[in-house]
């Protein structure tokens, strides 16, 4: 009988179709060699030596097996785990090894540690191109590797922390076992800051911390209260934010006491995020926690500053590679697809979308690939005030413009993938939900907006060192030099500063990435940007730049697959 069947022919009204005018996967590509942009930056900014390490790390991002580990690790949430099957308390979050496999590949590569580590010109650079690969192929792991990245400045601030602390952290190794800090080689850093009553006002905060003997920094206390917050819950410890009598402090709060006993850190429950999936968020009690303090008693801060900023920093990298993946996505497909007589690349309307979304990547890249050459040359010279007031002003007013563009910017590349864009098969349904995200992390727009007027206000000379910066390409351009000459004129009436604040931020963010376009060196994306983002045409829809524009040249630097 099998032989029978094996001898008859398919019935022809049994083949509906066959697969055809689809592009291909966007997958076993380069994602450092084939993004002109990241290069050209890398070099400009003082880390060209980095680039046969980027270069395989962008081989590696970008292979089908990293890229399958980003949708396993999302497809597969993190489940928490209060008790274990005796009924002892464990707090344990078990999350899918595709996971494992990102964090390990993040780690051994050194984006928690390389700029504290070795630091040289270029290395901050460096590290934030190898992040935005990383990001590229998934972007939720990304907060405890930069999580642990940022806490070095704040930990360093206690040499007795610091010193029995920093060369775990600073290892580039991933060990996730749930066993105290004392009997790993390799540790990461979440954090603790918000609660439910505060948010962002963390002098709100009620978690109060009681001195177990001595006070001081590195001493050790008691912490009694709860963060609404907490990320990544299976990190080796926390900085955490909690009242004493002389106010707001820090802490080092580990997920173990020395003793190997459990910190009575409980978890409450994991946050169900709309994005950022793949990791755990979590809300907490602290029941007598023990915590060693991070700096002076009442200066918890100034002293969890020093980390927000290197968040914020990445929050500004972070956003920039969910647009260039959108960017990727959408011209992948656009090459590999026709529509009514013509590859979509070849349609004019669908070029002037493309080569928009490319702009703003140019943009976004610019102005954070300056901040990370700033970083650097304070890590090398903290006493370049050029380059420290740069930061002051640069980071707040980076990280809102950035994280603000990309949900759009999703979107607009989204729609280019049509309905493929909206399954959960492709990742631009992903890149959708996760960009909101760096927009309410470590602080909001409004945040942001208004830590700008507090720089402005606190340390002044910011302004001008802002002004000097934008001086740089004075005479280039006039319509950037017309921008920049109204900008000025912002200035001189602060008369409702905070309600003008994010009009003020938005002019700050994109004169500044002009002129870094400028610098940059190449006409055509230059003249496109200010054309697009400085003239009337500055407010509208994506797809809607002026007539005479260089689009070849910015879709061959948005081209994922160029040599």
């Amino acid at each position: 009988m099998n032989a029978k069947h094996d001898t008859l022919n398919a019935d022809p009204m049994a083949m509906t179709h066959e697969v055809f005018n689809q592009a291909r996967a966007l997958e076993d590509y380069n994602a450092y060699d084939s993004d002109t942009a990241l290069r050209e930056a890398v070099r400009r900014h003082g880390a060209g030596w980095a680039e046969p390490q980027l270069s395989a790390h962008g081989a590696r991002t970008g292979s089908a097996e990293v890229i399958e580990w980003g949708f396993l690790a999302n497809e597969h949430k993190p489940q928490f785990f209060s008790h274990d099957r005796q009924g002892y308390r464990v707090d344990y979050v078990k999350y899918h090894e595709a996971y494992h496999r990102l964090m390990a590949l993040g780690l051994e590569a050194g984006i928690h540690s390389a700029p504290w580590a070795a630091p040289r010109a270029g290395a901050h650079v460096a590290r934030a191109a190898q992040s935005y690969l990383q990001a590229q192929a998934e972007a939720g792991h990304g907060c405890p590797l930069t999580m642990t990245f940022a806490a070095v400045p704040s930990i360093k601030l206690t040499p007795s922390l610091a010193k029995e602390w920093l060369p775990k952290i600073l290892n580039n190794a991933y060990d996730p076992r749930n066993v105290p800090h004392t009997e790993k080689q390799a540790l990461t850093i979440g954090m603790g800051m918000t609660e439910k009553q505060g948010g962002s006002d963390v002098r709100a905060n009620t978690t109060r911390a009681y001195p177990i003997g001595a006070e001081g920094p590195g001493e050790a206390y008691e912490l009694v209260g709860h963060k609404w917050f907490t990320s990544a819950p299976m990190c080796d410890a926390f900085l955490v934010l909690a009242q004493t009598g002389a106010g707001v402090s820090c802490f080092l709060v580990p997920r173990w006491r020395p003793d190997g006993s459990k910190n009575p850190i409980q978890v409450q429950r994991l946050k169900n995020k709309m994005g950022n999936v793949s990791n755990a968020s979590s809300e907490i009690e602290l029941r007598g926690a023990l915590g060693w303090l991070v700096g002076e008693e009442g200066r918890g801060v100034p002293a969890i500053i020093e980390m927000v900023a290197m968040t914020r920093f990445d929050c500004m990298i972070g956003s920039t590679s969910g647009q260039r993946q959108a960017v990727a996505q959408a011209v992948n497909h656009a090459q590999g697809r026709a529509a009514f007589g013509k590859t979509l690349i070849d349609q004019p309307l669908m070029r002037n979308v493309l080569a928009d979304l490319q702009l703003e990547v140019e943009g976004s890249l610019a102005i954070a690939m300056r901040m990370g050459e700033a970083l650097d040359n304070t890590t090398l010279d903290p006493a370049n005030s050029h380059e420290k007031l740069l930061l002051r002003l640069g980071l707040p007013a980076g990280k809102y413009w950035i994280c603000k563009r990309t949900p759009f910017h999703a979107y607009e590349a989204m729609e280019c993938l049509g309905g493929n864009g909206v399954t959960e098969d492709f990742i631009m349904a992903r890149l959708y939900r996760e960009a909101p995200i760096n927009a309410i992390w470590e602080g909001s727009g409004n945040v942001q907006a208004l830590d700008m007027l507090r720089a402005l206000a606190k340390t002044p000379a910011v302004l001008d060192t802002w002004f000097a910066e934008l001086g740089k390409t004075a005479g280039s351009d006039a319509r950037l030099d017309k921008a920049v000459n109204a900008l000025k004129q912002e200035f001189t009436d602060m008369d409702d500063a905070e309600y003008r604040a994010r009009d003020i931020v938005d002019r700050l963010s994109l004169t500044m990435q002009a002129s870094q376009l400028v610098a940059a060196g190449n006409p055509a994306v230059a003249d496109a940007f200010i054309a697009s983002r400085l003239g009337q045409h500055g407010d509208r829809n994506y797809g809607t730049l002026p007539r005479g524009l260089d689009l070849d040249t910015l879709l061959q630097r948005a081209n994922p697959w160029q040599a």
